[in-house]
């Protein structure tokens, strides 16, 4: 394990939230999308259940997807910021099925700040072990998701949207028996 096991699942939820907007629809056009979303990425906590709360969401989607690729003086900058806007105070918790894990937020404070923090803390952990280079773009050139290279040997290089791994193989595979017919 590169990170803690929460540093982690945050990590993972940012990228799979990122993710949402290369998708064909949109899972997050809906309430009822963001409900599967969440649900998917086993976030707890309170809800307003309202288009605002909805449209904050995919305001931190595209944030986090603006960290995601920025030089590190600039990630720290926004990071930083992220946990202002949510006055952030980390707390050891345990909850649900997680053991003793880190929130920086109140289980009522609103979903996006909740999210926000989550994944702000994340990324501290990250920039401090200068590892910014395990988040990058799916090496599919049909494709623009985000990967979170978890990898021993930092090989990973397909984000975790589709089949874009198996896509580009076989894509190139048929390419060699092309050439070589």
């Amino acid at each position: 394990m590169l990170f803690t096991y929460d540093t982690e699942v945050a990590l993972s939820s940012a990228a799979a939230l990122i993710n949402t907007a290369r998708e064909d629809v949109d899972p997050l056009d809906t309430l009822e999308g963001l409900d599967r979303f969440l649900e998917e990425q086993r976030f707890s906590g309170s809800r307003t259940h309202t288009t605002a709360e909805l449209e904050s969401v995919r305001a931190l989607r595209a944030e986090l997807e603006v960290i995601w690729f920025a030089e590190e003086d600039d990630a720290v900058g926004s990071v930083n910021a992220i946990l202002r806007r949510s006055n952030a105070l980390p707390q050891l918790v345990r909850h649900d099925e997680w053991d003793w894990h880190l929130h920086a937020t109140a289980p009522e404070a609103p979903l996006e700040e909740r999210m926000a923090t989550e994944a702000a803390m994340a990324l501290a952990d990250v920039i401090r072990g200068h590892e910014l280079d395990r988040l990058h773009s799916c090496a599919a050139e049909d494709c623009d998701g985000v990967v979170l290279d978890l990898s021993r040997n930092r090989s990973k290089r397909f984000c975790d949207t589709g089949n874009c791994a198996n896509r580009t193989h076989v894509r190139a595979y048929r390419a060699r028996k092309a050439s070589s017919a």
